[in-house]
């Protein structure tokens, strides 16, 4: 079995790189360019009037109320938030650290800041095009602003059908379902001691409660879970930058230093490339705000909406509530606490389980580590840090509950990622065979989570490999419809705004 999973590891990892080189990160922040020039910076000239429809909420209004849609436009954006603030922002945002150096947040900033304009073609174009299902519900998404707006029907039917092939096979096997339950069960072992397959039971049982009873429940448990949970981690994560206040100026120099350079603040030399810290920032912020999927434009296309660009504007806060805010509190806390010296990019490898790091290469490490490891009070022999345990080790180092709050961060996350995804990957299905594949897809979504939940060690590289390239080849098809439906999202930017 090792030799078989050494085999994978190999493989994703090859696979992997080949996905995220170069040509991808063009791709998916150039396309936020473009789109950010087209529309003359609409995450800046409408920024105020994106977070006015946030806390008008929706439901409220009684010219929603009277419009077409399953949920109200609050309820959308949950939706959409409950899939994108997920562990990709405990753990994805430290394994890019992890593996990418303290350089890679920047880039997330970056990619987040162009990706908020496409975020607003996305859910634009959803809402735009969206059809009414055999069912009576509504359907939208990449797949059918694709098939309904490019002009090309031979191109325009390809198109669709890729996106949802790929968008279901990502909610199988790649951010909506692995990499979640994989998280959530490491997070729970880490801090409790909980057996993986216990927690898979678990997990198991809770999603299925919920997606079961489709849209209509996964939003009504998002619009009241999901804003109480992200208001839970950042009160934690603010009283850890509260006690090391002092510690700020440093590590947002090294951040930013990092970004652009081999060596940290201080001249500390990190084990890893600018390219890497780019291509790590870039993957992990798509996985956690997902701008450029066209997943949220799914959860946008079932909302009630006066307008699409009020789908639009109101889907562009969710990049800058997931990245600007929750991903860099997650930053600063690691970089706050000194924990980012323990991983491999500074030199500290992982190792598997029931393994130790061996003492000669723990004397040859650098001097930074072996003090931060002193300070920190941890043992080298255990080997690096990255993903949920590297913010495990950032909250435990100044909270005496800290690993508390990222357990319980973890799972809430997760969760709500799940449910979030498992929508989404339905209505990819029921575009290829319609809504009578829903409650199939479901239960082979839900009969999925164990895999993820059981990798753990140097393993779990694997579940985020394959995250990551199920990301891509998904973005691909999303990304060339939106260059190809650029002017119909440009002239939208320039309507008349229509009051609620």
């Amino acid at each position: 079995m090792t030799a078989f999973l050494d085999g994978l590891l190999k493989l994703s990892s090859t696979v992997v790189s080949l996905m995220w080189h170069n040509w991808m990160i063009v791709l998916l922040v150039g396309t936020g360019i473009l789109l950010t020039m087209m529309t003359r910076f609409i995450q800046v000239r409408k920024f105020v009037l994106s977070i006015k429809y946030l806390f008008q909420g929706g439901s409220r209004s009684e010219k929603l109320k009277n419009t077409e849609g399953d949920i109200s436009p609050f309820a959308a954006l949950m939706t959409a938030l409950a899939a994108t603030v997920g562990n990709g922002n405990i753990a994805g945002v430290a394994a890019a650290i992890a593996t990418g150096g303290p350089g890679a947040p920047f880039w997330m900033w970056i990619s987040g800041f162009f990706g908020m304009a496409t975020k607003y073609a996305e859910c634009y174009l959803g809402v735009k095009f969206r059809k009414v299902a055999e069912d009576g519900s509504m359907a939208g998404g990449p797949m059918y602003y694709c098939r309904y707006g490019i002009k090309n029907q031979s191109l325009a039917k390809i198109m669709g059908m890729t996106f949802a092939i790929c968008g279901g096979i990502t909610a199988l096997l790649g951010t909506g379902n692995m990499i979640q339950s994989n998280s959530m069960a490491l997070a729970m072992k880490a801090q409790f001691g909980v057996p993986t397959i216990v927690s898979a039971l678990v997990i198991t049982g809770l999603v299925g409660i919920v997606i079961l009873g489709g849209i209509k429940r996964i939003g009504a448990v998002a619009e009241r879970l999901v804003p109480s949970m992200i208001i839970f981690y950042i009160a934690g994560a603010l009283v850890i930058l509260l006690i090391k206040f002092t510690e700020l100026d440093d590590a947002i120099r090294i951040v930013v230093t990092s970004a652009f350079s081999l060596k940290a603040a201080g001249g500390a030399l990190i084990g890893t490339s600018v390219q890497k810290a780019i291509s790590m920032g870039v993957r992990r912020g798509v996985l956690s705000n997902e701008a450029g999927l066209g997943s949220a434009a799914i959860a946008q296309s079932a909302a009630k909406s006066p307008d699409p660009r009020f789908n639009g504007l109101l889907g562009m806060t969710g990049v800058f509530i997931d990245t600007i805010l929750v991903n860099t509190i997650t930053t600063l806390t690691i970089m706050v606490t000194g924990v980012w010296k323990l991983t491999p990019a500074a030199g500290v490898a992982l190792i598997a389980d029931g393994t130790a790091f061996a003492a000669d290469k723990i004397a040859m490490l650098p001097p930074q580590v072996h003090e931060a490891a002193s300070q920190l009070g941890y043992n080298l022999a255990a080997g690096g840090l990255s993903s949920t345990a590297l913010s495990v080790a950032a909250f435990n180092s100044v909270l005496p509950f800290g690993g508390l709050i990222i357990a319980i961060g973890s799972m809430l996350f997760g969760y709500t990622t799940l449910l979030g995804w498992a929508y989404y990957g339905e209505q990819c299905i029921g575009y290829i065979w319609g809504v009578k594949s829903h409650t199939l897809f479901r239960i082979v979504f839900i009969a999925l989570l164990f895999g993820g939940a059981m990798m753990t060690g140097k393993y779990l590289d694997i579940v985020w490999n394959i995250g990551d390239t199920f990301n891509g080849v998904m973005a691909l098809p999303n990304l060339i419809g939106l260059l190809l439906l650029s002017r119909i999202v440009a002239k939208s930017a320039f309507e008349k705004d229509q009051p609620l």
